[in-house]
């Protein structure tokens, strides 16, 4: 049976996590990864970026995704998810809303401090990675 985002023993491991590895495709098809926050809900991880980054640019062009979270260095403490997925960009305010306010709860000072404030700087994009593939070890 394929396994799920919204699998019980998969949202507890990430909510264990503080950063997970989201990897894009570059216009050459190499692969840029890079540590990132992020908020998981049964049907999506969320993720806040500014604007114009390397990473952005890299998702408005190709939708495809890669997320890992790993935790353990040997054996069987090693567990971990990979999801593969495509990114939808979040627009609308009333929709970003809870989520915005999930990371900053999650985050709690570090991301008001970054931003000066509780609201979300106009230069930061949201988007949503909708898994299309979920696969586990040792959990």
């Amino acid at each position: 049976m394929p396994e799920q985002l919204a699998d019980t023993r998969i949202q507890r491991f990430l909510a264990t996590k503080e950063v997970v590895v989201l990897c894009t495709v570059q216009r050459s098809g190499a692969p840029l990864a890079m540590p990132m926050w992020f908020l998981p809900v049964p049907e999506a991880l969320y993720m806040i970026s500014v604007d114009g980054l390397q990473k952005v640019r890299n998702l408005r062009r190709d939708p495809r995704v890669c997320v890992i979270a790993e935790s353990g260095t040997r054996g069987p403490a090693i567990r971990g998810v990979a999801i593969q997925g495509h990114v939808e960009f979040v627009e609308d305010s009333a929709q970003r809303q809870p989520v915005v306010e999930g990371l900053l709860q999650k985050y709690d000072p570090d991301l008001a401090r970054l931003w000066g404030g509780w609201v979300m700087p106009s230069n930061r994009v949201l988007f949503r990675i909708v898994p299309e593939q979920v696969r586990s070890w040792g959990l």
